[in-house]
C-alpha cells in the first residue's frame, strides 16, 4: 500500500466512523433526514415520521430491510458497523469467511473486534484500491466517496481528511 492509498483509506474510514470514534451506525435519524438520504424509501413525511417513532430498530429495518441480502426484519441486525460501516447480510456473509468467529450470528463483532479489518475487506471486495491508484486529488476522493457512499455525502470533510492524511504521510 502506498501513501496515496493509505491516505484515501484513512480519510474514508475516518469520515464513516466519526474520526474512529463510532463503530456502529446509530440510526437516530429525523424524518427530514430520512427523506433526504432515502427518498425512495420515505416519499412522504408521514411515512418517515411513523418509522422514526419506532426508533433505531424500525429505522434500520425500513432502510436496509429486504435488500443487501437482508430479510425485511434484518435491516437493523446488519446495519453499518466497523470503520467503513459494513452494511447488509451479503457483506457480513462475505466478511464472515475471513474471520474465525461466526459474524452472521454475532454481527457486533464487526464493531467490537474487527472494525479495521472489515474496512480493509470492504476496500478489497469492492476493488476500491484501484480508484485510490488514480491519483491524489479531489476528483479521485469524489469517485471513491461515490463508490463507498452511493453519493457525495460528507465529501467536503472527506477531501479535508484526505489532504490532512496525505500531507502527514508524504
Amino acid at each position: 500500500m502506498d501513501n496515496t492509498e493509505l491516505a484515501m483509506f484513512l480519510a474514508q474510514t475516518a469520515h464513516e466512523s466519526g474520526n474512529f470514534r463510532s463503530t456502529t451506525e446509530n440510526l437516530k435519524y429525523s424524518a427530514s433526514t430520512l427523506m433526504k438520504l432515502f427518498p425512495s424509501r420515505f416519499p412522504t413525511r408521514e411515512k418517515a415520521e411513523a418509522v422514526v417513532a419506532g426508533g433505531p430498530e424500525a429505522i434500520g429495518n425500513a432502510i436496509y430491510g429486504g435488500r443487501m441480502g437482508n430479510s425485511a426484519t434484518e435491516g437493523y441486525k446488519y446495519r453499518g458497523r466497523g470503520y467503513i460501516q459494513l452494511t447488509g447480510k451479503n457483506n457480513y456473509s462475505l466478511f464472515d469467511k475471513l474471520v474465525p468467529e461466526d459474524i452472521i450470528a454475532n454481527p457486533d463483532l464487526v464493531a467490537t473486534k474487527y472494525p479495521l479489518q472489515s474496512a480493509s475487506f470492504f476496500f478489497d471486495n469492492n476493488k476500491l484500491w484501484s480508484i485510490c491508484d488514480k491519483g491524489s486529488n479531489n476528483t479521485v476522493v469524489t469517485e471513491l466517496t461515490k463508490r463507498i457512499n452511493g453519493g457525495t455525502i460528507g465529501l467536503e470533510e472527506r477531501i479535508k481528511l484526505f489532504n490532512k492524511f496525505y500531507t502527514l504521510l508524504i
